[in-house]
């Protein structure tokens, strides 16, 4: 089975719901993990709901495999622009290509780039101050990755 297989299955139970397809990994021993998010929330039950409709689809008579499915949590890399609806206004940890990581606050998004405020952190001895700079927009051929920063 392959990694596309499982996409158009998922994607077949998930249509016409606020959830969708974030990613789906098949190894090599037959592993299957497919990661889901919604524009709401992901909850157990809508994992176990896909799990089942998956399993229904496959035949473990033809070949064995281990099926996981669970939300792209919070230490998940945003993958789809679809994911960005959740976070404008949020902060999120954008790691650049160049190898170089930063805290922005999102404004707003399209398909080539983000607008957001970088989230500047000043030190006062013990304390420290978080400020907003100004807007820029960040281009996604700059971006490796993309994830929610929550600030404890």
């Amino acid at each position: 089975m392959t990694k596309e297989q499982i996409l158009n299955i998922a994607e077949e139970c998930l249509e016409g719901s606020d959830r969708f397809v974030v990613d789906v990994n098949v190894d090599k021993n037959n592993v299957i993990d497919v990661f889901i998010d919604a524009d709401t929330q992901v909850t157990i039950e809508n994992c176990v709901e896909l799990s089942r409709f998956v399993e229904e689809h496959l035949n473990r008579d033809v070949e064995d495999y281990e099926l996981n499915v669970s939300s792209a949590g919070i230490d998940f890399p945003l993958k789809k622009l679809r994911q960005y609806n959740k976070y404008v206004g949020k902060d999120l940890l954008v790691s650049f290509v160049d190898d170089t990581k930063k805290i922005f606050r999102l404004i707003s998004f399209d398909e080539k780039q983000i607008k957001a405020h970088e989230v500047v952190t000043k030190k006062y001895g013990k304390l420290s101050k978080m400020s907003l700079a100004d807007a820029v927009n960040l281009c996604f051929d700059e971006i490796k990755e993309v994830k929610p920063y929550i600030n404890f």
